[in-house]
């Protein structure tokens, strides 16, 4: 049985593990962070945040001192399941913790 957590994220109850929605693959034991199972990519702020205007010193992109974008994919379809802001040399987050066994409890 699998219950849906985020738009391209499930758990699979029955082997208690992280799935990519799309595809069913599985990425990693439920117990830990989703986002070790996936690809991880690092995307250049310059590329999120074009330039608007030539030779102005001022726009919308954050200061790259200060923050970086981190993507993560799943590793058989691709699709980017999860993103992040974060200061450069912060560790990735662990945005999602269920009780497990709360969870099969309460689906059977």
């Amino acid at each position: 049985m699998k219950i849906r957590i985020t738009e391209y994220l499930e758990i699979d109850l029955d082997q208690k593990k992280w799935c990519c929605q799309r595809c069913g693959q599985m990425l990693v034991d439920a117990r830990e962070n989703y986002k070790k199972g996936c690809l991880v990519a690092e995307k250049p702020l310059e590329e999120v945040y074009p330039a608007l205007t030539e030779g102005q010193p001022y726009g919308f992109r954050p200061d790259p001192n200060f923050c970086r974008i981190v993507e993560f994919y799943c590793p058989a379809c691709g699709v980017m399941i999860e993103n992040e802001y974060l200061p450069p040399g912060h560790p990735i987050t662990h945005d999602i913790q269920i009780d497990l066994d709360a969870l099969i409890r309460s689906a059977t």
